[in-house]
């Protein structure tokens, strides 16, 4: 089994990816949460509750409830 490695041993290239994946990950989880924040419960599909601790799974939990969690909002 390998040793595992220190961020500062990783490649510069593999740094930059984690750290893309790293900042895009919380950009996801911040988006969810305002969202959650702002749109009436009536307009998300489940408890809001459930909705927010989701979107701390990963970048799966933030992209399930964009794509799922949302409601359609009415045209006015």
């Amino acid at each position: 089994m390998a040793a595992k490695r220190t961020f500062k041993e990783l490649s510069t290239g593999t740094q930059i990816v984690v750290a893309i994946i790293a900042i895009t990950e919380l950009t996801l989880m911040i988006a969810t949460l305002l969202d959650l924040r702002k749109r009436p419960a009536e307009q998300v599909k489940g408890p809001k509750i459930l909705w927010t601790l989701a979107s701390a799974i990963n970048i799966f939990g933030p992209i399930a409830y964009f794509l799922v969690g949302r409601r359609k909002q009415p045209n006015t």
